[in-house]
């Protein structure tokens, strides 16, 4: 059986029509930048994420770029943030010339731990940055006492987790502000890049859609120096039509993912010590971008599968502390175990809504077969 990794091309026959009728209406329009399906989609996100504003951009990396710059982040100044991430979450902190300062990352979610940020803090500190990762929100409530306790702002990198929710509130909700992306491998991905960002504060959405457009308010006036970052109308009008899908295949990447758990149960396998299931957080919604497991012998299994024809991604090989960019950082191995060795472990599986029960079978009993030869 062939069981790749993510199957865009199921997901899109099956809207193809109606794709295809909402991209007409933006060629036939030929309104390209900022157009109304941008508009429109920027209301629906952040309303659907319980925030006030949409800001739309050209990617995810663009969205924590000037979400950053509408703090006026830059040299001098330190951003706290997890080693264990997509590389734009760091990269974007010291492309402004500010410095990612790391803290170690939870053994259950991959996620940012609370418990090490108070140390991290500084008085150069200026935003705390943590990731809700592989779909699942970070422990929001213990970061958010820390901000508050030292009056610094919160940016949500939510770009795997539209969707989930933490203590009844969802992710683009709880931080000053949050950034997303629509990549296309993402739960809501467009047919290329693509970003928002969101915000209750009105003051900070105003500033981010000048700085998305130049630093400016007014055409061909500019108050200060931004970026061009804009999502195109096209992109928009292709998220439009698959948002109206998105919690439907976010219960399927759910109803998946219970699927995977009872089986791996079955098969003795999630108490043999071979493989460790994800953890889902008390009180949160996990909405699955991906199912990522650890694994013994994590690289021997990946090719066993490969062999099997089952798809696999490893995320992440090598945290971003020991990556050779940040080496004038001064971290070394050892400094951040937890996320050292989930690099060494992780492996996410398939999970995208269009699987089957047969192929979760199937990857399950495939992976209990490279074990059951030991």
């Amino acid at each position: 059986m062939n069981v790749p990794l993510l199957d865009l091309k199921v997901q899109h026959d099956a809207i193809a029509d109606e794709i295809g009728l909402a991209v007409s209406g933006v060629l036939n329009s030929q309104h390209f930048i900022l157009g109304p399906e941008v508009r429109a989609l920027e209301e629906a996100i952040s309303s659907y994420c319980g925030a006030d504003y949409g800001i739309g951009c050209a990617s995810g990396s663009d969205a924590l770029l000037l979400a950053m710059m509408a703090l006026n982040i830059g040299p001098g100044d330190e951003v706290i943030t997890t080693p264990f991430s997509f590389f734009a979450t760091a990269g974007c902190i010291a492309r402004l010339g500010a410095k990612p300062v790391f803290v170690d990352v939870d053994a259950g979610t991959y996620n940012i731990d609370p418990a090490a940020l108070q140390q991290a803090i500084t008085p150069k500190t200026k935003a705390i940055l943590p990731v809700h990762l592989f779909g699942q929100c970070a422990a929001m409530a213990a970061i958010d006492d820390v901000a508050t306790a030292h009056a610094i702002p919160v940016i949500e990198d939510a770009a795997q987790s539209i969707g989930a929710d933490f203590g009844g509130r969802r992710a683009g909700s709880l931080g000053l502000m949050a950034s997303f992306s629509f990549y296309p491998t993402k739960n809501l991905g467009g047919a290329g890049d693509g970003g928002l960002i969101t915000t209750s504060d009105a003051e900070v959405a105003d500033r981010l859609r000048a700085m998305r457009a130049h630093g400016a308010k007014k055409k061909y006036f500019h108050d200060t120096v931004g970026i061009n970052s804009r999502l195109d109308s096209l992109q928009a009008a292709i998220l439009g039509v698959k948002f109206r899908y998105l919690e439907n295949w976010t219960e399927a990447r759910r109803r998946n993912a219970m699927t995977y758990r009872r089986l791996f149960g079955q098969s003795g396998l999630d108490d043999s010590g071979h493989i460790t299931l994800p953890q889902d957080s008390v009180g949160g919604r996990h909405v699955y971008n991906q199912f990522v497991i650890r694994a013994e012998r994590r690289d021997d299994l990946r090719l066993h599968l490969k062999e099997r024809g089952v798809g696999t991604e490893v995320y992440y090989p090598l945290p971003l502390h020991l990556q050779e960019c940040f080496a004038y950082l001064g971290y070394k191995r050892g400094d951040m175990p937890v996320a050292e060795l989930a690099s060494e472990e992780a492996l996410a599986i398939p999970i995208y809504p269009e699987l089957k029960a047969p192929a979760i079978e199937y990857v399950v009993d495939s992976i209990a077969g490279f074990y059951s030869n030991q």
